[in-house]
């Protein structure tokens, strides 16, 4: 079930967000001081203690949280699934919902995330030719939009 963040899920999603990233975003970044230092679950869960942001997140619990999902109005700032639990379909329930519940128009991903991509077009986002450099480093972000 897709339901909102509450206090005890902090450390669960602070988990799902510094292990996905791990996992897809240092074959990018190449950055062992980021991905082993600077990304820290203590200190990503410290960033959802503030009630305004966690306010906007949403988690897939079927007993365990598996995925969460940031929303920022109609963008989905944020989709991150357990690795332990990909290709289970969680993440096409959460961006189902989004697209459902608050008809989420657009988000951005790494240019070099040719998964996140694929998974974004095959639940309707397409490539809407805005890129960006991701601030502080030398990769680009690109925005996909809903048609």
């Amino acid at each position: 079930m897709i339901r909102k963040a509450e206090p005890k899920d902090i450390s669960r999603i602070a988990e799902i967000l510094v292990f996905a990233k791990r996992m897809k975003y240092r074959a990018i970044f190449h950055n062992d001081d980021y991905s082993f230092n600077e990304l820290q679950v203590v200190k990503v869960a410290n960033e959802f203690n503030d009630p305004e942001l966690l306010n906007k997140v949403w988690v897939y619990d079927d007993g365990i949280v598996k995925g969460m999902m940031h929303l920022e109005g109609k963008e989905i700032s944020e989709l991150y699934v357990d690795y332990f639990f990909w290709k289970q379909g969680i993440g096409a329930q959460l961006i189902e919902f989004a697209k459902e519940k608050y008809d989420c128009r657009f988000l951005w991903t790494l240019e070099k995330n040719k998964e996140a991509i694929q998974f974004y077009n095959t639940h309707g986002f397409k490539l809407n030719g805005n890129r960006q450099l991701e601030e502080g480093t030398p990769e680009y972000i690109v925005m996909l939009e809903r048609e």
